[in-house]
Parts: C-alpha cells; structure tokens; sequence
C-alpha cells in the first residue's frame, strides 16, 4: 500500500487546511487510517484515527472539536480537516495505514507510511 499526502501548506493561526491521503492499493476500504505529526525537535504524536467503514473515529485531546477525520472508501482516500489552527499544530503530517477492523494511536501499530506534509501556522 502506497500512501501519498498533500495539502500541508503555510496558513496564519486561525486559519484552515484540509489534507489528503491517496492510497495506490486495492484493499484501502479494509485499512483503519491514521494522522500522525512530528514538529522540530518532538517525537511523532497521534493525531487522529478512523476506522475502516469511516463510521468511527478518535482524536488527541490537543485536536478535539478543532480538526475532522474521514474518508472516501470509493476514491481511496483520508481527509484531515483541520480548522482554528494554531501555531503549536506546525508540523509535518503523516498518514498511516493496517489492514485491521479497529483502530489504534500508537504509530508503531501501523504497516504502511506516507512520507508526510508541511504545515506550518504562523502567528
């Protein structure tokens, strides 16, 4: 499975983004998908997970109520909306993937990789 982001971008705090994730593979409908991200000098953090009929979803308190995880089983691909950014979101974003029916945010849970998406928020 081959995963490919985009969307990140350079946006003011306050503002909006939404990601993509493309996935090449024919089994995307049977994967629960994730949203990681790593800033500068931090570990990778859980962002958001979905699960793989796209009728549940879990997201890291720092995010709640400000950004939205789902998916398109017929196009092959995970959004990530992020709305009310704030500088402290800056940070490559990265989604994931495994062939599973529940769901997990711990990244070392994960088979497959995107190479991830700058988001930058300015002040």
């Amino acid at each position: 499975e081959q995963l490919v982001e985009s969307g990140g971008g350079l946006v003011q705090a306050g503002g909006s983004l939404r990601l993509s994730c493309a996935a090449s593979g024919r089994t995307f409908s049977s994967y629960a998908m994730g949203w990681f991200r790593q800033a500068p000098g931090k570990e990778r953090e859980f962002v958001a997970v979905i699960n793989w009929v796209g009728t549940s979803t879990y997201y890291a308190d720092s995010v709640k109520g400000r950004f939205t995880i789902s998916r398109d089983n017929a196009k092959n691909t995970m959004y990530l909306q992020m709305n009310n950014l704030k500088p402290e979101d800056t940070a490559v974003y990265s989604c994931a993937a495994k062939g599973a029916t529940y769901y997990s945010d711990y990244d070392g849970w994960y088979d497959y990789w995107g190479q991830g998406t700058q988001v930058t928020v300015s002040s």
